[in-house]
């Protein structure tokens, strides 16, 4: 093995060691969160209604229905998930947590109430994003190990790679009739570059959902360097400019949001309380349970007034990837044969670093075994 080989394996060694406990974490909980959706589909009959040809109950309805659950809480959040899926308003009740109150969109039936911090699915997202920490803690070290798991994944490749051709049938297969520790070590090798390049778009939409500067960079990456200013630019509502109309602010915005994005299937409307200096935002996707795709409004919260649209087929590539990045991560941006694949490639990740610490353990205690032994005087 040449100096730079020894090197690259010394690096590769010592960060999986560094990284390779929040790796498998990290890996277990995606795989967890990767049908988060179907597997709740299947247990709970709340997250499904029957369609009906009418519209929908304004927002303000919405948020009605849920108080009346809550008369101390404060609805800032109203989602509509489709037209097969229920209304959920976000209710935060004062030393009592956030709930989920979902209510059927069609008649205001009240369907059920979700603590979400004893939903499963949540317990395993705030693992995955934070292992439990404080977040800004939590996120740190979760980002600083799957850059590093990033890094071991290139010098893996790079100690991998077949010099010969004729070891490439080798390189690629998995001796299963082998002894197990060659079997294991080819379940590192092979499998590792299998997921490879899977597991680096997986880990880097998730840094980009994580932190800032890789979502700027990936936006300028994607637009060759140019910014562009509409897509940044913050709006303000103008409080001299209030006005006293007969239909909630976040009724009017639901409802043009509607009637302007005709194909969309789910919308988020954000509407802060009456101290609340946020603008009503709107945002409406093509696809329900789908984020890549969307058309995103906001309004006055004073007047009503549109301040603000941003569709779709007017974002820059690179605000586009951006918003494609949970959907990416989590493989749906493929429909279901993605998720198999994010699934499988998470599965093998969490394998990589046990898999390599046998590697590891089994080497050491072959170069012990190897020592000489002391010769007896004769």
């Amino acid at each position: 093995m040449t100096t730079l080989k020894k090197a690259i394996l010394f690096l590769h060694r010592w960060l999986g060691f560094i990284s390779g406990l929040v790796v498998f974490i990290v890996s277990v909980t995606g795989c967890l969160f990767a049908f988060q959706d179907e597997i709740q589909d299947a247990l709970y009959s709340y997250r499904k209604v029957e369609v009906q040809h009418k519209p929908y109950l304004p927002p303000s309805q919405i948020k009605q229905i849920a108080l009346q659950k809550y008369p101390t809480g404060e609805s800032s959040i109203v989602a509509y998930y489709g037209p097969n899926r229920p209304a959920a308003a976000m209710v935060t009740i004062p030393k009592a947590g956030t709930h989920y109150i979902f209510i059927n969109p069609y008649s205001g039936q009240f369907l059920h109430d979700e603590n979400i911090a004893r939903n499963f699915f949540v317990i395993v997202e705030f693992i995955h994003l934070y292992l439990l920490l404080p977040p800004a803690i939590g996120q740190m070290i979760v980002g600083i190990s799957v850059i590093i798991f990033v890094i071991i994944m290139i010098t893996g490749i790079i100690l991998w790679w077949p010099k010969r051709k004729t070891d490439r049938k080798r390189s690629f297969t998995i001796k299963w009739n082998g002894r197990w520790r060659r079997v294991n070590y080819d379940l590192h090798n092979v499998l590792g570059f299998y997921a490879c390049a899977i597991a680096i778009i997986l880990a880097i939409s998730g840094l980009s959902i994580a932190f800032d500067w890789v979502r700027t960079g990936i936006y300028n990456t994607a637009n060759l360097g140019k910014s562009y200013a509409f897509e940044k630019s913050e709006v303000k509502s103008d409080s001299t400019k209030r006005v006293t109309i007969n239909q909630s602010i976040g009724d009017k915005a639901f409802a043009y949001s509607t009637a302007h994005s005709p194909e969309a299937k789910m919308f988020f409307i954000s509407q802060g309380g009456k101290k609340s200096k946020n603008n009503v935002s709107v945002t409406a996707y093509y696809k329900s349970m789908h984020y890549y795709k969307s058309d995103s409004y906001v309004f006055d919260k004073y007047s009503g007034n549109l301040l603000k649209i941003l569709p779709h087929t007017g974002k820059s590539a690179g605000m586009k990837i951006n918003e494609m990045n949970y959907d990416i991560h989590v493989g749906q941006i493929l429909g279901l044969t993605g998720k198999i694949i994010a699934f499988i490639a998470s599965l093998i990740c969490a394998s990589l670093p046990i898999t390599g610490f046998i590697i590891w353990l089994g080497k050491r205690n072959k170069k012990r075994h190897k020592k000489p032994r002391a010769r007896l005087a004769v």
